[in-house]
């Protein structure tokens, strides 16, 4: 008698998957672990989406808003009194709800920023926003901070009211109380969440370039006034996202990323490769070792001279990457960048062209498929080699033109954009200072 010995091992196969399926919907439906949709803002869903925009049009204000994003971080790395960010440069919007009763809002989601902030009413002066201002005497949640509370420190006293000031790089500003609230989040799983006692900006002088789409930002960045260490007790200090790739959101698709919190962003497996995070200042930013990138059998030694020496002591190298979402390219020192560069023209054979909007150095003829053959590249950071897809390196252009969206940045810290994380969930642990890569579909909807 002749047994079938795939379907015999298929079948206890799915009764595994579909209960991990199904833990994994207990583990994100509790306060401790849940998960949102991220929103880019050239997706449908988004109130940016300009349906009238081709995909590349809709590429290039992405390069943009990288290449002024990049340079204010930069800015912000030298200089981290002066929030620097460009409030308009976030690529990721999350819908949230603030009070009691909760009032929804969409506010701009920014691992570059520490401080969660809200337009308020009454209004000394704020931006135009399709959303109905927050009114925070309409919530029974709504408190104002002290001045000798202790989590005044850093801010300004005023009257006893504990006030912040949070001027940006483009010269918008954003000024108001600092506040407690309860924040309530709109998980994936149909269960809402809600987190009493969440410090935040209360804004009633807005001004300069802010979105009407958008209330405020959510800061997800590591600083002691991040959203994700309040929310500490609940999450433990984990959150993780998976970024879908940006062809997906170029053809007008649907599909949207996530972000978890708690249990559920626990990443696992055995494909998994983990980093260290390295503690430095300023803290807002996460920091990783990258030690070289390979092409092929050949690899390139990464060398940065980092400005503020990791904390701890240590050697000049070490956290000599930010990795951000917000930031669409990947930024490296130039001298990397054009022996990078040259490695690649040596191992591709494709035909060279110029990128039509003289945005990126190296660009090629696309085939059918609208992507060139490249070599195995992989990433070498500390304890973890990434092995990057050619969606993750090289992006298209124009129907015909494809680019490497690693781009040279100066001399100045360096930044792993979210071209290179997408199709990875991507989990951060604050507590055991790791970062931790899975490869993965991240249009798969769960």
């Amino acid at each position: 008698m002749e047994i079938n010995t795939k379907s015999f091992t298929l079948i206890p196969m799915l009764v595994l998957l579909s209960i991990f399926f199904h833990f994994s919907l207990i583990l994100c439906k509790n306060v401790n672990s849940f998960t949102l949709d991220l929103i880019h803002r050239d997706s449908p869903l988004s109130p940016f989406h300009n349906p009238s925009n081709t995909p590349y049009e809709r590429l290039q204000n992405a390069l943009y808003r990288s290449f002024s994003r990049a340079s204010f971080l930069k800015k912000k790395y030298v200089n981290p009194i002066q929030s620097t960010l460009i409030p308009n440069g976030g690529e990721y919007l999350m819908k949230i709800s603030i009070g009691t009763p909760p009032i929804e809002t969409l506010v701009i989601v920014d691992t570059g920023s520490d401080l969660t902030w809200t337009q308020c009413k009454p209004c000394v002066d704020c931006f135009k926003q399709l959303e109905p201002i927050f009114n925070p005497k309409n919530s029974s949640s709504y408190k104002t901070i002290g001045c000798n509370n202790k989590l005044c420190q850093g801010f300004i006293c005023n009257n006893n009211t504990c006030n912040y000031e949070v001027s940006y790089g483009d010269q918008s500003h954003t000024m108001g109380d600092l506040s407690i609230e309860t924040f309530t989040f709109a998980s994936t799983s149909g269960q809402n969440v809600s987190i009493p006692n969440i410090v935040f900006g209360c804004g009633h002088d807005n001004g300069g370039t802010f979105p009407n789409a958008s209330s405020g930002i959510i800061g997800l960045g590591g600083g002691y006034a991040s959203i994700l260490n309040q929310m500490h007790q609940q999450i433990k200090g984990k959150f993780s996202y998976c970024l879908i790739p940006l062809e997906s959101l170029l053809d007008n698709s649907n599909a949207t990323s996530h972000i978890n919190f708690g249990n559920c962003a626990i990443v696992s497996g055995p494909d998994v490769v983990s980093t260290p995070l390295i503690k430095k200042e300023p803290s807002t930013f996460y920091y990783l070792n990258l030690k070289g990138i390979s092409v092929g059998n050949r690899t390139i030694e990464f060398k940065s001279s980092p400005i503020s020496p990791p904390v701890g002591g240590g050697g000049h190298d070490q956290g000599n990457i930010i990795i951000d979402s917000g930031t669409t390219l990947t930024y490296v020192p130039d001298t990397f960048y054009l022996n990078l560069e040259s490695m690649l023209m040596l191992s591709i054979n494709a035909t060279k062209k110029d990128d039509p909007s003289s945005s990126f150095g190296l660009c090629y003829e696309s085939n059918e498929n609208g992507t060139i053959d490249v070599p195995k590249i992989v990433a070498h950071f500390t304890n973890a080699d990434l092995e990057l897809s050619t969606s993750n390196i090289f992006t298209q252009v124009e129907e015909d033109i494809v680019c490497l969206t690693i781009v040279p940045g100066g001399n100045q810290i360096s930044i792993f954009g979210n071209l290179a994380q997408a199709n990875f969930l991507i989990g951060y642990d604050l507590k055991a200072n790791k970062v931790s890569f899975k490869p993965t579909d991240c249009t798969y909807k769960y």
